[in-house]
């Protein structure tokens, strides 16, 4: 078994490479060559935390399997632990061996950015030239270098409540050699007001620890693409309920999406939209057995919850890249 580092993982596991692994995992999973059983928390008394779980198994020419443990601690706004911290633990499906451990923080940010990215190039417009990050956490910094990837973005515009963190992160994305899909560097820029700056965005991305929607429907111009990664639970929300009801809504996996996805729930609870109002899932529109944009004037959503799937084809890629060069470190196993 090797065991994998977080510096590790941000060496080795590059977001085009994540990228290609996370559409022909949503594939695999909209097909259902798959076991995903629903994450379960554990909360510790009288702690401000709780421990999640995520077990998976994924078919395919990577067959394994394995789970996800992650320590969920809320944290102070740029704590270098970060809110969530944990492992992958990955197992050969043939052998029934674990085969490696990998720190969990880093890949869970790079394969959910990447996840976000692969969405956007499906669904965002191919004109697509102003993308908006609404956070300046570590999805933040991951999802700006991502996403820029996949579309010819001119600029990419960070806005968060505290404006010094925005102006610090775009301090640090301006010191990078990022290319857009074009092959040229953007302008990064801060935002001062959210609302304008949403309303001039091609692509949004928000990635907060919102409790309650930051974003109002009544900003959404024709032809967006919206990426909403922050919320997780049934009791949050990133965006009102108009802002559902006007998008085409696609989700990573229905049931989770109707089991945790509070935007889609809250809607659906008030009676603003049903369960119908789910057009499919990520993998379906990678696959091409579902329709994503039909036009340049609609509104298309993704809802990332994220799938334990996505986290084992990102572990087999970084085990495969790293035996290539004897990255990881052994660890035997006793008899």
């Amino acid at each position: 078994m090797r065991v994998f580092t977080r510096s590790d993982v941000e060496t080795l596991l590059g977001y085009p490479a994540c990228i290609e692994e996370m559409r022909a995992a949503m594939i695999a999973t909209s097909a259902r060559r798959c076991v995903l059983p629903l994450r379960q928390f554990m909360p510790i008394p009288e702690r401000p935390g709780k421990l999640g779980l995520m077990p998976g198994y994924l078919g395919g020419n990577d067959e394994c399997f394995g789970v996800k443990i992650v320590s969920k601690f809320e944290r102070p706004a740029g704590d270098p632990h970060g809110s969530h911290v944990g492992a992958v633990m990955l197992f050969a499906a043939a052998t029934g061996l674990p085969v490696a451990l990998i720190e969990g923080g880093m890949l869970t940010a790079i394969r959910t950015a990447s996840m976000t990215a692969a969405a956007t190039a499906a669904l965002a417009r191919a004109d697509s030239r102003h993308l908006l990050i609404v956070g300046a956490g570590e999805e933040a910094w991951h999802h700006a270098r991502a996403v820029l990837g996949v579309r010819p973005f001119e600029s990419v515009t960070i806005w968060a409540r505290d404006s010094k963190r925005a102006g610090q992160l775009v301090a640090r994305l301006t010191m990078t050699h990022d290319e857009n899909s074009a092959g040229q560097r953007p302008r990064w820029q801060v935002a001062d007001d959210l609302a304008r700056a949403f309303s001039s965005a091609d692509v949004v991305c928000t990635v907060t620890s919102a409790k309650t929607p930051i974003i109002s429907g009544e900003w959404c111009r024709a032809g967006q693409h919206l990426n909403l990664v922050g919320s997780a639970i049934p009791t949050t929300a990133e965006v009102d309920d108009l802002t559902v009801s006007r998008a085409r809504f696609f989700v990573d996996y229905r049931e989770a999406a109707f089991a945790a996805a509070g935007e889609l729930l809250g809607a659906i609870s008030r009676g603003v939209v049903d369960a119908s109002h789910v057009r499919g899932e990520i993998g379906e529109v990678f696959a091409g057995h579902c329709t994503g944009r039909e036009t340049d004037t609609d509104i298309t959503l993704y809802k990332s919850l994220g799938v334990t799937t996505q986290d084992l084809a990102a572990g087999m890629r970084l085990m495969r890249d790293a035996a290539a060069i004897g990255a990881g470190v052994e660890l035997a196993l006793d008899a």
